[in-house]
């Protein structure tokens, strides 16, 4: 593509570089100059004009936008109409977006007139939520730019939606002396409006002892009953491997895949397994509804993405938020904000 100012004579047909305000009218930036264009810049007393100049091989912003685009989304992704050398991308269903960073970055690289932002991976998004964008930068680029960026970026796509599924949700709250029922009631509303976007319920309310025979026979229960996943708030919190609920789950035939996570709130998280469902120790946090490391877990199980060790710990980055009121201990002895 050529840029730059040239005479009248040979603009016609040519994308104005800049929007041209006229006595009489307004060219905006990226029309197609006609020759009654050219008629009334020349009576304003114009002699050339900034455009750009389209050369062999050359395709237009948006139709490059859009081809990029289409090649790029992968499932459960609507693009919309390109202009001005965008097209957006959009959730068509709510579930945790998955992008491929490091092919992203690589396609940034190869050339300045391709760029492709998203939102950060494993985000959990709303359907309608735009969740990327991709934006040419010139008027025109050469249509061996596009096929090279898609060529060199890797196996596409490079984004997608992994969906909620409504799952079958069982809740084992332990009780010691002092708790009030209206805490888990409040705690089990707390969970309800988590699962809503899977369009899933809390199935199952069982409340037992805190003690591991108690437990575990809870979440036996829950599971012979159908229960996809079985979410443990302990009315102590999980302070070591052999505490009270993960030895539950080691009892009723489990394992643990891990205990603990770099998010805060959220540190006090366990992920545990039973006969294929999944089991979550929630730490104190879960019960606010502000958005804690229990979040992040609960997500991505909900659009079924396994949660091993390594997903755990690679949450570090990104993972201090915002301090919350339930915090008994805050982290700034300054801020007024449970452990866990």
């Amino acid at each position: 593509m050529r840029f730059g100012p040239v005479p009248l004579d040979q603009a016609l047909d040519a994308v104005s570089a800049h929007s041209l305000r006229l006595s009489e009218r307004v060219i905006k930036k990226g029309a197609r100059l006609s020759a009654d264009d050219l008629a009334a810049i020349k009576a304003d007393g114009r002699h050339e004009v900034i455009v750009a100049l389209s050369d062999e091989g050359d395709i237009g912003e948006d139709e490059a936008a859009e081809k990029l685009a289409l090649a790029l989304s992968g499932p459960h992704i609507r693009r919309d109409q390109p202009t001005t050398g965008r097209n957006n991308l959009y959730a068509e269903q709510a579930g945790v977006l998955r992008v491929n960073a490091e092919a992203i970055n690589r396609l940034n690289s190869i050339d300045e007139a391709v760029t492709f932002a998203t939102l950060p991976d494993y985000r959990a998004v709303e359907r309608g939520e735009m969740i990327a964008t991709v934006k040419i930068i010139p008027f025109a680029v050469s249509g061996r730019v596009i096929d090279k960026a898609i060529q060199e970026a890797g196996p596409m796509p490079l984004i997608e939606v992994k969906p909620f599924r409504t799952l079958k949700v069982a809740a084992v709250s332990t009780l010691l002396p002092g708790l009030k029922p209206s805490v888990i009631n409040k705690t089990l509303a707390v969970l309800e409006g988590r699962l809503a976007p899977a369009e899933s319920t809390v199935d199952f309310d069982l409340r037992v002892a805190h003690n591991a025979d108690d437990v575990a026979d809870a979440i036996k229960a829950a599971i012979a009953d159908g229960a996809d996943l079985v979410v443990v708030y302990g009315a102590s919190a999980i302070t070591d491997r052999r505490d009270v609920i993960p030895a539950a789950i080691e009892q009723a035939g489990g394992r643990i895949e891990h205990f603990g996570m770099p998010v805060d709130p959220g540190n006090l998280m366990l992920v545990g397994e039973v006969e294929g469902r999944t089991i979550l120790g929630a730490p104190g946090c879960a019960r606010s509804p502000k958005e804690n490391g229990f979040d992040w877990v609960l997500q991505r199980v909900m659009a079924g993405i396994p949660v091993k060790r390594a997903d755990i710990t690679g949450l570090g980055v990104g993972g201090l938020l915002m301090e919350i009121v339930q915090r008994g201990h805050p982290r700034d002895p300054h801020s007024g904000s449970q452990d866990g």
